[in-house]
């Protein structure tokens, strides 16, 4: 039986509101990724460089994500929110010097990258509150009977925004350079924190207030471990996505590849967000109903196989749809993922299972893209491809045969 009960969410406006806000957050995020990949690219013509984005972010990223859980649990969170939003403005900004002063300071292509690397190791340290804060928030604001819808809503707009990000981003650097694109990322940002502003104050629900830190971080870790299935489908989201990050190297396939461009490159940049959107829409109308452990087994182990042909092609279209494809089954993975974790975790402690959370997801994409940046070199790009996606394959493959919580998983 179709069910348009996650249409009737919506009519919540405080929720419509931050995932408004949340929509013109990841654009910018989008963007941005698309942008600084090609931009390196470009000023070093070597993947590595594009490989090194990642690794900038990640390390800040992950190191602060247990101790960013424990501050979302225990203070005011859309406050937070606003911080971290206004934080990531301003050093956004900060990537305009190079742009737009380049031609007075003269300023050599390693040394504007290596300023890039700087400004992002400390967005690393936003993007470790800001992942979880959005995801945390939505509970409160939602019946706990529509919340899996309200987790698939939130997934769409996601994919929505990062699609239009990924695309925008390589049609706006054609179209006004590099420059003003970075000026629309700003500007997105601060049209974010406005709707972030209509949202109400939201107090922590933890009574004790003096625990100390490292317990609060070590009660969360805790959780996570006993909860096998939350357990067994982040391990899978890492390492499947760590070895399957063959959206970094995109870059190289559509400048020295595939030969399209910068246009061809924003849409070939979109193409598994596309996929991800069009089956995360589908599943907010028609929701999976059984045997989720096993889908998401099985779509892990197809998402490899897309890689490695997305690896293999050497045909624009046959690239884009490979990526496509690849983007549906992740969507698949995306939504059991963020609907076990809602659902199995306590309000008091949601903050620092989902920054737990985000360490996987930061994990497996950031290092992912390092991992990719790494092996071109060592491999050459193809060949890297090919490997992280048969190394994808095979991770999906030993947990489906070791965890049996997870394979018999069912909500």
């Amino acid at each position: 039986m179709i069910s348009f009960t996650p249409l009737r969410v919506l009519k919540n406006i405080e929720f419509r509101h931050l995932l408004t806000g949340r929509f013109f957050l990841i654009i910018a995020f989008r963007m941005l990724a698309t942008l600084l990949g090609w931009w390196v690219y470009q000023l070093t013509k070597d993947p590595f460089s594009i490989g090194l984005i990642g690794l900038s972010e990640v390390i800040p990223a992950v190191s602060c994500a247990l101790y960013a859980g424990h501050i979302i649990d225990m203070n005011e969170k859309k406050k937070l929110l606003l911080i971290c939003n206004y934080a990531y403005v301003v050093l956004i900004s900060l990537l305009l010097i190079p742009a737009f002063l380049n031609h007075r300071l003269h300023f050599t292509g390693h040394e504007i990258t290596y300023f890039i690397y700087g400004v992002i190791f400390f967005t690393g340290i936003c993007r470790s509150f800001l992942g979880p804060l959005v995801p945390s928030m939505i509970p409160r604001i939602v019946k706990q009977v529509n919340l899996p819808y309200a987790v698939t809503l939130n997934q769409a707009i996601f994919l929505i925004a990062s699609v239009s990000g990924h695309a925008l981003g390589g049609f706006l650097i054609a179209l006004i350079t590099i420059k003003w694109t970075l000026v629309v990322i700003v500007s997105s940002l601060i049209i974010a924190s406005l709707f972030f502003w209509t949202v109400n104050k939201q107090q922590s629900e933890n009574k004790n207030k003096d625990v100390k830190v490292f317990e609060s971080m070590k009660e969360g870790l805790a959780y996570i471990y006993k909860t096998k299935e939350i357990l067994g489908a982040q391990m899978l989201d890492m390492f499947a996505v760590l070895f399957g990050g063959a959206v970094a190297l995109i870059p190289v396939f559509a400048s020295d590849i595939l030969k399209v461009g910068s246009e061809g490159f924003g849409l070939l940049n979109a193409a598994s967000d596309i996929g991800s959107m069009i089956i995360i829409i589908t599943l907010s109308i028609v929701p999976l109903r059984k045997n989720q452990g096993k889908i998401l087994l099985f779509v892990a182990s197809g998402f490899g196989l897309c890689i490695i042909g997305f690896g293999l092609s050497k045909l624009y279209w046959l690239s884009f749809a490979f990526l496509v494809l690849s983007g549906m089954l992740d969507g698949v993975s995306v939504v059991i993922r963020g609907t076990i974790v809602q659902l199995k975790t306590p309000e008091e402690i949601r903050g620092r299972v989902l920054s737990v959370n985000s360490i996987f997801i930061m994990s497996s994409n950031e290092l992912g893209q390092f991992e990719s940046g790494l092996t071109a070199k060592l491999m050459g790009v193809v060949r890297s491809v090919v490997f992280g996606g048969t190394m994808t394959v095979l991770t999906a493959l030993f947990i489906g045969t070791t965890s049996k919580k997870l394979r018999n998983m069912e909500y």
